[in-house]
This record gives C-alpha cells, sequence and structure tokens, in this order.
C-alpha cells in the first residue's frame, strides 16, 4: 500500500500528524484558561496578538497549498516555468498590502473584508462580497486543495482518491474546529519549516541525481527555464504577466479573507507591516522550490536510463505527477518522510486556512446579521457547521473542475481571473478616491460578476461541446479564446470605468464617515520607517534581479 516507503518514512509522518494536534490541542487549552478579549474575537481572529513572524510565516504557509506544490511542479514539468512569475508578482503586492491597504484595514478595526466595504460603502456591498467571497473559496480554494490531496496519497501512498482526499479534509477539519485562527497560525508557523525542510531536500537531492545545474540546462528546452513569454502565447504572455496577473494579485493578497484576516490578527501596524515585508521574501522560495523540482523531474524522465515517467491519460501527459515521480524516485529513506510530511503540511495549511476564512464570513457577515443577539459560544458553533457544508459542495464542484484547460494551477489562476477584477477594483479605486459612491460599486460589482460568470460559463461548455465533437458560435468561441490574464485586465478597466462614470457627487458618503478609512495627505500611513523601507527596497530589487537572471 505505501509505495517505496520504509519505517523511517512512516514515524515521520506519523511524527508529523501527533505534533500538529498536540499544538492544536495546546491552543485549545490555553485559549479555554484565558478570559482576555471576547470568544468569538479569540476564535475567529486569534486574540489579535499575533507577531511578525507568525504573521508572514502564516501569510506563506496557508497560500502555499496543494495547487503550488503539486501545480507548480507540474507547470514547471509542463516547460511553464513563467508561472513562477505568480510568486514573484506576490513579493511585491505583499508590500501593496502592508504600505497601503493594512493601515485602513486595521483602523477601521473589522473583523473581515466584507466588513471593511460595509464601512466604505454599504450593507449590499458587504452582503455581495461575503456570498462571491465563499462561492470563490468552494470552487478554487477548497475544490482545489481537495483535487490535489488526492493527486498526493494516490501516488505517494496509493490510497483511493477520493478516500485520500476525504481523509485529509477530515483531520485538517477536526483540529481546524478546535483551535479556530490561532491553531492555524501556529500550525502554519510548524508547517512552513517543515515545507521547506522538505522542498529545499528535493531540490537538492534532484540536482544530484540529474548531475548539477549544467546537465539541467542541457536536458531542457529555454522555456523550462525562462519566465518571460511573447506576447502571442496562449497560456502566459508578457503583457498577461504585468498588466493582468498583479489584478489577481491585488484580490488575492490584498482583499481576500483568506490572507487579509491573518494580518488584521497582529499585534499592531508596525507587527503587521513586517509580517508583510517577511511574506514577501518568502515568496521568492516557491520558483526555486517548488517550479524547479517540476523541470527537474521533466530532465529526469528525459534521461536514457530514466527511472520513471509521466503516466498518460486520454492521451494526456500527466505532469501534475512530477512532485510525487520526484518523491518516490529519487529521495533517500527519511527524506521521503518528510517530503510527504511537507506535502500534506501545505495541503491541512491550505485546507486549515479556508475553512476559519469561510466560518469567520459566514458567522460574522451572514449569520450575526439575522442574529444580532447570538451569543459568542452560538457563532463559534454556527462557524464550524458551515465550515462542514461548505466542504461538501467543494467536493461537489471537483467533476466540473475537469471542463477547465490546463494544469492544475493554470485552472486557479484562470478561474480567479474571471471572479477577482470587479472586486479588485472596488477596492483599490474606493481607497485611493473619495469620490466613489456605493451606487457605483454596486453597479461595478454586478458589471464585473455578469462578465465574469458569462466567460466561466462559456469555458466550460465549450469544453463540453468539444468532448462531443462540436463548438460554440463563432461570437461566443472568440470570447473564449482570449487568454485569461488579457481578460482581467479587460474586465478590471471596465469595471473602473463604470466606478468612475456612474458615481455621483451627491451620492457620495459623508467625509466624516470614510476620512478614517481613504488616503488623503491628512491621514498617517505609517511610511516613515527606515527599516521596513530598506527591506522592502530590497525586496523589489531580489524580484527584478530574477527577472533579468531568467529573461
Amino acid at each position: 500500500m505505501f509505495k517505496n516507503l520504509q519505517s523511517i518514512d512512516l514515524g515521520i509522518i506519523v511524527m508529523y500528524f501527533v505534533l500538529i494536534f498536540g499544538v492544536a490541542l495546546y491552543v485549545y487549552l490555553r485559549r479555554k484558561r484565558q478570559t482576555k478579549g471576547s470568544a468569538t474575537e479569540g476564535y475567529f481572529l486569534g486574540g489579535k496578538d499575533l507577531s511578525w513572524i507568525v504573521v508572514g510565516a502564516s501569510l506563506f504557509a496557508s497560500n502555499i497549498g496543494s495547487e503550488h506544490l503539486i501545480g507548480l511542479a507540474g507547470q514547471g514539468a509542463s516547460g511553464d516555468f513563467v508561472a513562477g512569475q505568480f510568486e514573484l508578482l506576490a513579493s511585491l503586492i505583499l508590500l501593496l498590502l502592508g504600505w497601503f491597504f493594512v493601515p485602513f484595514y486595521l483602523r477601521s478595526g473589522v473583523f473581515t473584508m466584507p466588513g471593511f466595504l460595509a464601512r466604505r460603502y454599504d450593507q449590499w456591498a458587504k452582503s455581495y462580497l461575503s456570498w462571491v467571497s465563499i462561492v470563490a473559496y468552494v470552487i478554487t480554494k477548497i475544490s482545489v486543495t481537495i483535487i490535489a490531496g488526492g493527486i498526493v496519497v494516490t501516488a505517494l501512498l496509493g490510497i483511493n482518491f477520493w478516500v485520500g482526499a476525504v481523509i485529509i479534509v477530515l483531520f485538517t477539519g477536526i483540529y481546524t474546529i478546535i483551535g479556530g485562527l490561532k491553531v492555524v497560525v501556529l500550525t502554519d508557523a510548524v508547517q512552513m519549516v517543515i515545507l521547506l525542510a522538505g522542498s529545499i531536500g528535493l531540490t537538492y537531492f534532484g540536482l544530484q541525481e540529474l548531475g548539477g545545474w549544467d546537465a539541467l540546462v542541457s536536458v531542457t528546452t529555454p522555456e523550462h527555464l525562462s519566465l518571460w513569454r511573447g506576447i502571442d502565447d496562449p497560456d502566459f504572455p508578457w503583457t498577461g504577466i504585468l498588466f493582468g496577473a498583479p489584478i489577481l494579485g491585488v484580490w488575492y493578497w490584498c482583499t481576500d479573507q483568506f490572507i487579509v484576516q491573518r494580518v488584521i490578527s497582529a499585534k499592531n501596524l508596525d507587527h503587521a507591516r513586517k509580517g508583510t515585508i517577511f511574506g514577501g521574501f518568502l515568496k521568492l522560495l516557491p520558483l526555486f522550490l517548488f517550479v524547479l523540482p517540476g523541470v527537474i523531474a521533466f530532465a529526469l524522465s528525459q534521461s536514457p536510463d530514466a527511472s520513471f515517467e509521466f503516466p498518460v491519460v486520454n492521451g494526456k501527459v500527466q505532469y501534475d505527477q512530477a512532485l510525487p515521480l520526484l518523491t518516490l524516485n529519487i529521495l533517500p529513506a527519511g527524506m521521503k518522510g518528510l517530503v510527504i510530511a511537507g506535502i500534506l503540511a501545505a495541503l491541512m495549511s491550505s485546507l486549515s486556512s479556508v475553512f476559519n476564512s469561510c466560518s469567520t464570513l459566514f458567522t460574522m457577515d451572514i449569520y450575526r446579521k439575522y442574529k444580532p443577539d447570538a451569543t459568542p459560544k452560538r457563532l463559534v458553533y454556527v462557524g464550524q457547521i458551515a465550515t462542514v457544508v461548505l466542504v461538501g459542495l467543494g467536493l461537489a464542484w471537483i467533476p466540473l473542475m475537469e471542463l477547465i484547460e490546463g494544469g492544475l494551477f493554470q485552472k486557479l489562476q484562470s478561474i480567479q481571473a474571471y471572479i477577482s477584477p470587479p472586486i479588485a477594483a472596488v477596492f483599490l479605486i474606493g481607497i485611493f478616491s473619495r469620490k466613489i459612491t456605493s451606487k457605483a460599486a454596486k453597479y461595478s460589482l454586478l458589471t464585473g460578476a455578469v462578465l465574469g460568470t458569462s466567460r466561466l460559463v462559456l469555458e466550460l461548455v465549450q469544453q463540453s461541446l468539444k468532448a462531443k465533437g462540436s463548438s460554440l458560435p463563432s461570437i461566443l468561441a472568440s470570447i473564449t479564446e482570449i487568454n485569461f490574464l488579457h481578460f482581467a485586465v479587460v474586465l478590471f478597466v471596465i469595471c473602473t470605468v463604470v466606478l468612475l462614470v456612474t458615481s455621483k457627487e451627491k451620492d457620495a458618503k459623508p467625509l466624516s464617515e470614510i476620512e478614517s478609512i481613504t488616503y488623503s495627505k491628512k491621514v498617517n500611513v505609517g511610511t516613515s520607517e527606515p527599516l521596513n523601507l530598506a527591506l522592502s527596497i530590497i525586496l523589489v530589487i531580489c524580484v527584478v534581479a530574477l527577472w533579468v537572471i531568467f529573461r
């Protein structure tokens, strides 16, 4: 049942689970003894006392989920090294979060991002974002993570796809329900260490097996080690990377509850900002620890004495198997267990984060609206039940994911390209312009929802029709042929124009209501911090250097 695994590997995996549940139990018992703060603040915001190192580690670990470990390695193996651009751009966008968004979020005192929209606009915007975020979690984070979990346990442990996926979900759900956000971020920190150790080992032993960097370059094509593609590239054109990917990044890193919840749980603005900078430096690593192993796996499969080859299903090479194949075939005993523990850590970290975010959104922004007198204990219980329901919906969405083209990571990015532009526009323009009105935000969000949903539906229908030997009418088919990153740019521009054109000065909220949560020269956002500024400049230089090296 356990492929190529020895007792020491299984022992390390068992120790990992014991460690994670030990941390969860410790946090649970400690919270039971504490009286500081409300039960809801303790469960959903971790008591608002997180240090910068915990914030940064949690940003990295919760983001580096299954779609990264499995998906990025798969993109690297298929020749899409350029997928690493999303990781490098994340470093820059985390600076945007820390320097420009966080001060307004902390000043607002909200639990959730929909709560912030209620302060900036109105209750309609709050409800819209709450429901859209939950739907987005189901069709992106939860379902993609479960898919990758199934791939991992099937390839590494020989367990049936669905059985393995459900096991991962149950284990993660248990410790998330026990401890809330505090246990999520603390286990994130533990899982980050395990994840990095395993990934470094995988890259090192992979290069050793191959014969070093020169051997890697000699076996692969230039595309396997290039971060840039031509403007006519169907998947990752440079125009889409520079202009479309940042839009997805602003939505995910700066406005999404899944990420921002960690930052608004920091002790203060300084810890929050340092946490985003630390997280930005950590985001430089996936290019070498997740994408590069996929390239190594491809190179090993091409060598004359290859010890493995990628499986082919229905004529398609399964490049998403790169990481499991590399783990099983080149690592020594002990290291296999560590890498598998790291993969499980990423899966569980990502799932636990989205579980807690979903419970926070549903409980604080939806349920409490209809039950304002609910006790803190009742709110926590409702959040836990909501998570169980959302997991079921995520499982139900998985079959439809097969209708979207591309590898696991590309599927995730393409779906986000249809969801993120209107939300990014409403947050970004709304914070930097006090003239944007609630009505304009409503029109912009609805416009984006209609256009984004239409594109997603057309793509699903197109793939279904192709399988049956037919296709969409040419006009509709041409819409699906627009690169998803270019589509994100077009959608963002349309939503921004709607915001600006439909905002009437007479409808604007009184300045007294939004003065502290919108930008002006009079609002202090804490930019006079020499150390943080220097570290931010160094981070930007690192990103530019990698762009040049892997041009």
